[in-house]
């Protein structure tokens, strides 16, 4: 019965490190996560716990982003340090990666906020 037992768990152990493989390949770091092709900068009008509001600068065109439950993805100008959602305020030069995949409505993806000294964008996608 023992021979049987630990037959069994040889013969398993190959598929479950295949497993393990393919779960630790697909993990991706946060930075690697892909966002939304579509971008807006602009002014932030409008900040509540699940949507945000941003008017185009060059435009004038205001565009309103759901925000999931618990969104994270803040982040300074650089796009590397992470920022709280406390700091968006009105007022505050942001962009927001977007996409309108989930039912055809717009949510944010990731927001970065600028500083007013940056140069705006050239050209605008989206």
């Amino acid at each position: 019965m023992r021979i049987l037992l630990r037959a069994a768990r040889f013969a398993a152990f190959p598929i479950a490190l295949a497993i393990g493989f393919v779960t630790v390949g697909s993990v991706q770091p946060a930075s690697a996560v892909p966002v939304g092709s579509s971008w807006v900068e602009g002014t932030l009008v409008h900040v509540s716990t699940n949507n945000i509001k941003v008017k185009d600068d060059k435009t004038g065109q205001s565009l309103s982003f759901l925000l999931v439950p618990h969104f994270d993805r803040v982040f300074s100008g650089d796009g590397k340090t992470t920022v709280q959602m406390s700091t968006l305020h009105p007022g505050a030069l942001v962009k927001v990666y977007y996409d309108q995949k989930a039912l055809g409505i717009r949510h944010a993806d990731r927001i970065l906020v600028l500083n007013r000294k940056q140069t705006p964008v050239k050209m605008q996608k989206g």
